[in-house]
């Protein structure tokens, strides 16, 4: 099994609040995953000490599962 699973980093992402949701789904966390490893692919610092591989996908879940980047919501885009 991969760690962590989707449930996991859906845990994560939304924290303690049931009442309010960053994320319901896992292509949410597909697509957060995808742009941040695009961002490190395109030359931003990876925000872990050390990725547990050189691969930016990789790098880009655990930095979402040590919450140093975090999901925005719709409204706060907008902003």
């Amino acid at each position: 099994m991969i760690h962590p699973s989707y449930t996991e980093l859906m845990k994560v992402i939304n924290g303690d609040s049931e009442d309010e949701k960053v994320i319901s789904s896992r292509y949410s966390v597909v697509l957060a995953s995808a742009k941040r490893a695009r961002q490190i692919i395109d030359g931003d610092l990876p925000l872990v000490a050390e990725p547990a591989s050189g691969k930016p996908l990789s790098t880009a879940v655990e930095e979402l599962w040590q919450e140093k980047v975090k999901i925005l919501g719709d409204e706060e885009t907008e902003e």
